[in-house]
C-alpha cells in the first residue's frame, strides 16, 4: 500500500501546467506515491501529456471521467480509488515544491502519524504562527482553535484515509466544495500536527478553471448551509458561525468578486443564512426575555447610528470600487499622452552625442551595463542616459543619468537621441515610429540554450545591429530573429569583467557577499521555465544538498528558497549583486541549463550541469543546443550523484577531464572572448569601426583559476 495517494483533478488545464504538476510529483524523492489524475475531462493535448507521463512511470493512474462533473465530483472519483494511507490533493495548475512529499513523510513519521497534517502554501501567511512546531507536537482544535480560521483549501492537508472513511467525507458540487470537507474534518480529528514549510506552489494568474467568478460566488452561502447541516461538535458551532460572517462579509465588501447585478441577492441570502443558523449556534438577539425593552428614544438614537453607519459603509464601498476604474483610466491618459509627446518630439532633431540605455530588468547588469561603462570611456563627447525606475538609483555609477521608464524626460530621449541600447524588447513606440537616422543597438541577455522566442517582425524591423556572442549565438540569431539587421559576432560585453578582473577583485566580490575565507562556494543559477506556474522554482533541493555537505560549503542560490536554511544564502535574481560578480565570487558553479555557462567558463573553474530533466525541458523549452551531449563538466542526473561529486575526491570535479571539457567548450562557442569584446563592439557602433581591436589569440589570453582552495570537503 503507498504511503501517500495524491489526487491531481484536471479540467482544461494548459499543457504546460500539467507538464509541470505532473513533474513536480511525479519528480519527488519518495518511493511509496500513487498519483492519480483525474481527466475532468482533458482537451486532446492534455490528454496526451497525461498518457505519456502514464506510460512511463507506473505511479501514475489516469482516470477519466465520461463527461465534466466538476472539481468536487473528480475528487470523489479519485477518493474511490486512492490506496494511500494519507491522501492529498493537487490542482493541475498547482506543483508540490521540492522534497514536499519526505518533509511531510518526517512530519507525519515524528508526531506517530497523526490524522490530518496541515502545512503551508505559497500564498500563506508565514507570521500568523499558527504553523508553528512549538508543543504540543500532537494536538486537537481545541489545543488550537485558530487552526479553525486557516484556509480551508483541502490542497494544504494531508487527511489520513481512516479520517475520511470513519466520517465518510465526500466533495459535494460546487467551487466552494472544500469548506464543508475541510472543517468537517478540522473539527472531527483526534490528532493534528502541523509543517512549517511551503509545500505547494499556487498557481498565479489567470486563475485556474475552476476558481470561482462572478456569480459563482454564491455557492459560499450553500456551503456554509451544508457545512451547517452536518453533524460535529456543539463547541465548534458558534465559531464556524462567527467565521462565516467574517467569510460572508469580506466576499461582500471586497470590490470586483461580486457582480453588481448579483450584490442585493448576495446580502438577502446571506441575511437569511445567518438568521437560519444564529440560534442553534448559541448566539442570541438583542434583546430576550430576561432584559427589559430599551425606552423608544434609546431605539431612535440606535437607528440613527446603524443609518450613519451604514451610509459611512456605503461610502467607502462606492470608493473602493470606483479607486481602481479611475487608476486604470488614469494609467490610459497618461500612456496616451506619453506617445503623444514622444511622437512630437520625432519631428525633432536628432541629439548626437546622447545615447539611452534601456535593460531588462533596470539594474545596472548584463550587456548594456557593459556597453555603457565602454561608451564614457571611449568616447567622452557621449552623454549617457540610463532608462529605470528609483530603486536601481543607489546602485548606479556616478556617469548615466537616470530617467524613469515612464517619464516625458524618458519618452523625449527615446525619440531624440542617436543610440537606442537594450536587452530586451524596445517600448511600443520606437517599433511604431522608427527613425531612418536612429541607431537601435539589441544586444539580448545571454548566448541561447532553449530556442529563442521570435518576436514581433516590428522589433527586429527596427533594429539597426545585434550583438551575437559567438557561432552558436549567431546560428540561432539567424533563425529565430531573421531580419535586415547586421549582426556583431564580438563576443560578449559583459564576460568582459570576468576575463580582466584579477585576484583582488576576486576577494572584494566574496568580502561584498559576505563569504567567509576558506570556504568551498557553489553558485546554485537554474534556468527560468515559462512553462511553469512559478517563475524560479528551483528544481533541486538546496537547503537539502546543503545540509548533506555540511561546514566548508556555502550555496549562493538565485532561486527563490522561501525560507532560511543553514549553509545557504538567497541572493536576489535581478538587482544588486549582479549575476558577474556572484560569477567571480563562486568556486563552482551549479546550474542546469542557464546561459551563465557561456560567461562563466571562461573563469576555467569547474562547472557542473544537474540535468535531472532535460528530457522534460527539452520537450517543453525547445532547444537549440544538446548541452548534455557537449558539456563543460560533469553531468549529474541524481542528488546523490550530485552530492558525490563534491565530496568525493576521486569523483572528477577538479580533476584534468573537466578542464579539457571546460577547453572544448570555450573553443566551440566562445572564441572570441578575450576581455575586449565591449569595446569592439562600441568602437563599430559608436565610433564607426574606428581602431576596432583584433581578437586575441586563446594562448595569449588571460587564464582563471578557483577562487578558493579546490580541495572537496569530505
Amino acid at each position: 500500500m503507498p504511503r501517500f495517494s495524491v489526487i491531481m483533478t484536471v479540467h482544461r488545464a494548459p499543457a504546460e501546467h500539467l507538464h509541470a504538476a505532473l513533474t513536480s510529483v511525479l519528480g519527488q524523492r519518495f518511493a511509496g506515491l500513487e498519483l492519480i489524475a483525474v481527466d475532468d475531462p482533458a482537451d486532446s493535448e492534455a490528454d496526451a501529456v497525461l498518457r505519456g507521463y502514464a506510460a512511463a512511470d507506473r505511479r501514475l493512474v489516469r482516470l477519466r471521467l465520461p463527461c465534466p462533473v466538476g472539481p468536487g465530483a473528480a475528487r470523489n472519483a479519485g477518493l474511490d480509488r486512492a490506496r494511500g494511507a494519507y491522501v492529498l490533493f493537487l490542482d493541475a495548475a498547482d506543483t508540490l515544491a521540492p522534497g514536499a512529499l519526505p518533509a511531510i513523510d518526517a512530519r507525519l513519521r515524528a508526531t506517530g502519524d497523526p490524522q490530518l497534517l496541515l502545512f503551508r502554501d505559497t500564498a500563506t501567511d508565514p507570521g500568523t504562527g499558527l504553523y508553528s512546531e512549538q508543543p504540543p507536537e500532537v494536538m486537537t482544535l481545541a489545543e488550537r482553535p485558530g487552526l479553525l480560521w486557516l484556509d480551508p483549501a483541502v490542497h494544504a492537508r494531508a487527511h489520513r484515509r481512516d479520517l475520511i472513511d470513519r466520517l465518510g467525507l465526500r466533495f459535494p458540487p460546487g467551487h466552494y466544495a472544500d469548506l464543508p470537507f475541510s472543517q468537517r474534518a478540522l473539527t472531527a480529528a483526534g490528532s493534528i500536527a502541523v509543517l512549517d514549510r511551503s509545500c505547494v506552489r499556487r498557481a498565479p494568474s489567470p486563475a485556474p478553471a475552476h476558481r470561482p467568478t462572478g456569480r459563482a460566488h454564491l455557492d459560499l452561502l450553500r456551503q456554509y448551509d451544508r457545512l451547517f447541516a452536518q453533524p460535529f461538535p456543539a463547541r465548534w458551532r458558534a465559531p464556524l458561525y462567527q467565521r462565516m460572517l467574517a467569510d460572508l462579509t469580506r466576499l461582500h465588501q471586497r470590490p470586483g468578486l461580486l457582480p453588481p447585478a448579483a450584490r442585493a441577492e448576495f446580502f438577502r441570502h446571506a441575511a437569511a443564512l445567518g438568521a437560519r443558523h444564529r440560534a442553534t449556534s448559541g448566539a442570541t438577539p438583542l434583546t430576550d426575555g430576561r432584559h427589559r425593552a430599551r425606552p423608544a428614544p434609546a431605539r431612535w438614537l440606535r437607528a440613527g447610528a446603524a443609518f450613519a453607519a451604514r451610509a459611512r459603509l456605503t461610502t467607502r464601498r462606492a470608493a473602493r470600487a470606483l479607486a481602481p476604474r479611475l487608476r486604470t483610466y488614469g494609467r490610459w491618459l497618461r500612456a496616451a499622452a506619453l506617445r503623444l509627446y514622444y511622437r512630437l518630439h520625432l519631428h525633432r532633431p536628432l541629439l548626437t552625442d546622447l545615447a539611452v540605455f534601456l535593460p531588462a530588468t533596470g539594474g545596472y547588469a548584463g550587456h548594456p551595463a557593459a556597453l555603457e561603462s565602454r561608451v564614457r570611456a571611449l568616447t567622452p563627447h557621449l552623454r549617457t542616459v540610463w532608462i529605470a525606475g528609483p530603486e536601481h538609483a543607489r546602485h548606479l555609477p556616478e556617469g548615466p543619468r537616470r530617467l524613469h521608464p515612464d517619464s516625458p524626460a524618458a519618452a523625449r530621449a527615446l525619440a531624440r537621441a542617436r543610440y537606442l541600447v537594450s536587452d530586451a524588447p524596445f517600448p511600443a513606440p520606437v517599433p511604431d515610429h522608427p527613425r531612418a537616422d536612429q541607431h537601435r543597438l539589441q544586444t539580448h541577455r545571454g548566448t541561447p540554450i532553449a530556442l529563442p522566442p521570435t518576436p514581433d517582425d516590428r522589433q527586429t524591423g527596427c533594429w539597426t545591429t545585434a550583438l551575437s556572442t559567438g557561432p552558436h549565438a549567431t546560428r540561432a540569431a539567424r533563425r529565430a530573429h531573421p531580419g535586415p539587421y547586421t549582426l556583431l559576432e564580438y563576443g560578449s560585453p559583459q564576460a568582459d569583467r570576468l576575463l580582466t578582473a584579477g585576484p583582488e577583485d576576486v576577494r572584494a566580490a566574496r568580502a561584498a557577499l559576505g563569504v567567509p575565507d576558506g570556504v568551498l562556494t557553489v553558485l546554485y543559477v537554474p534556468a527560468s521555465r515559462p512553462y511553469e506556474p512559478g517563475p524560479g522554482i528551483p528544481h533541486l533541493d538546496v537547503a537539502g544538498l546543503a545540509a548533506r555537505l555540511g561546514p566548508g560549503h556555502l550555496l549562493l542560490s538565485r532561486a527563490p528558497l522561501g525560507h532560511p536554511a543553514p549553509g545557504v544564502r538567497e541572493v536576489p535574481a535581478a538587482g544588486h549583486p549582479d549575476l558577474m560578480t556572484l560569477c567571480l565570487a563562486a568556486d563552482v558553479l551549479l546550474t542546469d541549463y542557464h546561459p551563465v555557462i557561456f560567461e562563466y567558463v571562461l573563469l576555467d573553474r569547474p562547472i557542473v550541469v544537474h540535468a535531472a530533466d532535460w528530457a522534460d525541458y527539452r520537450t517543453a523549452r525547445g532547444v537549440c543546443l544538446e548541452l548534455p551531449d557537449c558539456p563543460p563538466g560533469p553531468v549529474t542526473r541524481t542528488e546523490d550523484e550530485l552530492h558525490a561529486l563534491f565530496t568525493d575526491p576521486a569523483a572528477g570535479l577538479w580533476d584534468a577531464h573537466g578542464a579539457r571539457l571546460r577547453a572544448a567548450f570555450r573553443a566551440a562557442f566562445s572564441p572570441r572572448d578575450d576581455g575586449r569584446a565591449a569595446e569592439r563592439v562600441v568602437r563599430e557602433v559608436f565610433l564607426d569601426g574606428h581602431g576596432l581591436p583584433a581578437v586575441t589569440p586563446p594562448g595569449a589570453r588571460r587564464a582563471h583559476g578557483p577562487a578558493t582552495d579546490p580541495v572537496p570537503a569530505s
